[in-house]
């Protein structure tokens, strides 16, 4: 048996008034996902738990069959195992997004108009050297990692203690005061809050920022700290459900994911977390990848990211776009098979009304091998509501998928 696993990151949807009432993927021209749910089935599974916000990384970790309530310390130690940042279990690690907050300090933007690399390594590398000077001590054992983008990684091994820290995604303060989302609660809290002051200061004539201006780009006003946790400790993807799978991201985050439970990321040139990715690249990847592997997943984060914008036209040209080019090339290449499965579903809902993810359980459509249903609808969040399955803890549909109906004999 094959198994593939498409997730268009983000891509539910409300109706959207510029859509005439529709939302994205009713809006999307997607004939191969509509053949996915006329020929097998649709429904709905809660990937995010009761009292959880609706993270992509508590909702992909559900998604993939583990559970958060178990499994999940926090959001920045997955991204540093994508980096291969060395962790001991004392270790708190912080997830830093380089952001723009306006004039009138609020937040603008999550991501410094999605700033370059090299952009951001610079000015993560002049932060780490002001703040050692300036702050001294305190930050004598932190580490600023760059990652990819605006998404970049600080780990404090000074033992310090965060657990009573809150912090705040900065996606979910659009146009809020950000000096009210700053980190609070315990006495290291104030750590963080002198590095994003200084992150200010520092970056408000920095030659980044001055260039980026001069080109009509946003810059990066602040370094924003948020998502800490410790290392985790998962069992393997293979010892949970006895195969063998490989995973197809552009985003830190499901390849952190990926490397604690031994999912070998796949690497293809061109594919990035936007809308200007390779898709086709990606698709072709994923074809290539079922020849070996018993299970792969190809995640497009560019649904998300139009959503964060409220870009709800480049959102419907990303849905159709991972429909031609990732989900019809990999129907195609199943049907090759003898017996085989795939699964389409986002991680969470991201609102282009308000720019936010929303916990409301996701629509999905699987079809394949023994996968049968009486109601045969196209694929929308409307028909996933009204079909007759509804998962409600979202780390139980990977073994719905994997072994329902009989799909495999045997289980680990």
């Amino acid at each position: 048996m094959k198994y593939a696993i498409v997730i268009p990151d983000g891509a539910a949807d409300l109706p959207l008034d510029d859509l005439d009432g529709l939302t994205p993927f009713e809006a999307a021209d997607i004939p191969n996902l509509d053949k996915i749910s006329l020929a097998g089935r649709q429904g709905t599974v809660a990937t995010t738990p009761p009292g959880w916000s609706a993270g992509s990384d508590v909702c992909s970790m559900s998604l993939l069959g583990y559970n958060p309530e178990k499994y999940h310390t926090g959001r920045a130690p997955l991204e540093a195992a994508a980096l291969n940042i060395p962790m001991t279990g004392d270790d708190w690690i912080f997830r830093c997004n380089l952001v723009t907050v306006d004039d009138n300090g609020n937040m603008l933007d999550h991501s410094a108009g999605h700033i370059g690399s090299p952009e951001a390594a610079r000015l993560l590398a002049d932060l780490k050297d002001a703040a050692h000077e300036a702050l001294g001590e305190l930050v004598d054992r932190v580490r600023f990692i760059p990652g990819t983008s605006y998404r970049n990684i600080v780990v404090d091994t000074s033992g310090r203690d965060y657990t009573d820290v809150k912090t705040t995604p900065p996606h979910d303060i659009p146009g809020l005061p950000a000096d009210r989302h700053l980190p609070t609660g315990g006495d290291a809290a104030h750590v963080l809050v002198g590095i994003t002051n200084l992150s200010a200061e520092l970056f408000k004539n920095h030659e980044v920022n001055q260039a980026r201006r001069a080109s009509g780009d946003r810059p990066a006003s602040h370094a924003w700290l948020w998502g800490q946790g410790k290392r985790p400790e998962v069992p393997s993807f293979q010892e949970r459900f006895g195969m063998r799978g490989a995973i197809i991201t552009a985003v830190d985050l499901l390849a952190g994911i990926a490397s604690y439970t031994k999912l070998d990321r796949l690497f293809v040139p061109g594919i990035t977390g936007l809308h200007d990715t390779d898709y086709a690249a990606k698709g072709r990847k994923a074809c290539e990848a079922l020849d070996e592997y018993d299970l792969v997943i190809a995640h497009v984060e560019a649904p998300d990211e139009a959503s964060h914008q409220s870009d709800f036209e480049t959102k419907v040209a990303a849905i159709e776009a991972i429909d031609r080019h990732v989900i019809g090339p990999i129907l195609e290449k199943l049907a090759a098979f003898d017996e085989w499965r795939i699964l389409v579903l986002p991680d969470h809902y991201t609102l282009c009304s308000n720019r936010l993810h929303d916990a409301t359980p996701v629509p999905f459509a699987m079809a394949g091998t023994r996968v049968t249903s009486v109601v045969q609808d196209p694929f929308c969040e409307k028909n996933a509501n009204e079909a007759d399955l509804h998962i409600e803890q979202g780390h139980d549909l990977m073994e719905y998928f994997l072994f329902s109906g009989g799909a495999r004999t045997t289980r680990p």
